[in-house]
């Protein structure tokens, strides 16, 4: 196993699995919706519905760019208020018409700029918090890169949160932990170590329930077998959700929550 900052900096690449491999690929017949319906559309999240092996589906989750100017335009995959309200107004759609939810998450953080102070960042990530709790369909999380603080949270309320083997999931990143404890982000290898957010630290603590491999005996998997195997993966345990009566999918969501 890698140390903790040569998982951090992996998380981070750009060549990672993204939400466009996941809707161009794992989800059949995917069609992006738009805007929050109070502001504009964010293109640092990408949301929509489509299906599954037959299975209808709402999948959202964070885009980040290929090149400087798909960043650029995508906010290196950090929303602004808007693209977590577009998020809550396709997750109480799926709700509506009785849709599971799969989200993937790829996100230093939710922006924090003026402007997304401005329209209510906080409370926009804060409303999602609330209205996932008591979402009555099945929510599935999985981070695909980086897990980054409320930004991530915001997608993250589930029934139980995936993580690929070389991502990270943290309150904040190790250069923000080294500049807060020690005043020198230098020091950020030495704070990756002591955060725990590797997804073999987390999975071991029981925040996520799941560690999706990428690599076999030192290789790594191409991302046609990955998302092969995690599709698989995706409809068992859906199928599994889908047995639950909506009170103890919702009881057992809560319970997972407060017990950290």
């Amino acid at each position: 196993m890698s140390n903790a900052m040569e998982i951090v900096n992996q998380a981070r690449k750009l060549d990672r699995l993204s939400m466009k491999d996941i809707t161009t690929q794992l989800v059949e017949g995917f069609i992006e919706l738009h805007g929050d319906r109070l502001y504009k559309d964010d293109e640092a999240i990408i949301g929509g519905i489509g299906k599954i092996n037959g299975r209808p589906v709402t999948v959202i989750g964070n885009q980040k760019g290929a090149s400087i100017e798909e960043n650029m335009r995508r906010n290196f995959g950090s929303p602004h208020p808007e693209g977590y309200r577009k998020s809550l107004r396709l997750m109480k759609q799926a709700e509506k018409f009785n849709r599971p939810i799969i989200n993937f998450i790829n996100t230093s953080g939710a922006y924090c700029g003026l402007e997304a102070e401005e329209r209510g960042q906080g409370e926009a990530i804060a409303k999602n918090l609330f209205e996932m709790s008591r979402l009555n369909v099945p929510i599935l999380s999985i981070i695909l890169g980086e897990g980054g603080s409320g930004g991530a949270l915001a997608l993250a309320l589930a029934d139980e949160v995936w993580m690929m083997e070389y991502s990270i999931y943290s309150i904040l990143s190790p250069e923000g932990f080294a500049s807060i404890l020690w005043k020198d982000s230098k020091r950020s290898s030495e704070a990756a170590d002591l955060m725990k957010l590797t997804s073999y630290d987390l999975n071991e603590l029981g925040i996520v329930e799941k560690v999706i491999a990428e690599k076999i005996e030192n290789r790594w998997i191409n991302k046609e077998d990955l998302m092969k195997q995690m599709k698989k993966d995706i409809i068992d345990k859906l199928d599994s959700l889908n047995t639950l009566p909506r009170e103890t999918l919702l009881e057992k969501r809560y319970d997972r929550f407060r017990k950290f």
